[in-house]
């Protein structure tokens, strides 16, 4: 299990660490519009899950913009989510100022059903730690990364290693 702190702080995460090769848990979260959206919705496609603890932070926005950017060259098979605590309707108005509009923002606010299932819930915070997930058509975990410090970047590359690897 990776240890997670903020700003060099030790945290406590609530759920169970994934690995890959493990099943992919389903979730439920929001949409802007607050409709549900699950794992399930996107079933037979490669999912990039990109979890930041909030999108209007300087990390978080940065780590929003790179994966929007390289979901344009990914094809339609892969689906790129962004989840964080944000309400919908800040995700709403972020996409809008900032343009975002290749991939999925998705809010965990309501039930912290994704941070738990994925064992990225902060406890203490009622934020999400930072961590890249991929899920490969089947619904097997196929990479995983829990960003050690959640000021900092995830390994971008290797996410996206990972995808390219789930396409072939």
């Amino acid at each position: 299990m990776t240890p997670i702190t903020f700003k060099n702080n030790p945290v406590t995460l609530n759920g169970k660490q994934l690995n890959a090769g493990d099943p992919a848990p389903n979730f439920t979260v929001l949409a802007n519009d607050l409709e549900p959206v699950t794992l399930n919705d996107s079933k037979g496609k490669i999912r990039l899950i990109s979890v930041v603890p909030s999108i209007d932070t300087g990390v978080c926005s940065k780590q929003t913009h790179r994966f929007n950017e390289e979901a344009a060259n990914l094809g339609d098979d892969v689906e790129v989510m962004t989840i964080s605590v944000d309400l919908p309707f800040a995700q709403s108005r972020y996409r809008s100022v900032e343009e975002i509009g290749n991939i999925q923002i998705l809010s965990d606010h309501r039930d912290l059903s994704f941070g738990e299932a994925y064992g990225v819930a902060i406890k203490e915070l009622r934020l999400l730690a930072r961590a890249i997930f991929v899920v490969d058509k089947d619904d097997k975990i196929i990479y995983s990364e829990y960003v050690s410090e959640v000021t900092d970047h995830p390994d971008y590359q290797e996410a996206l290693e990972a995808v390219e690897k789930a396409k072939a």
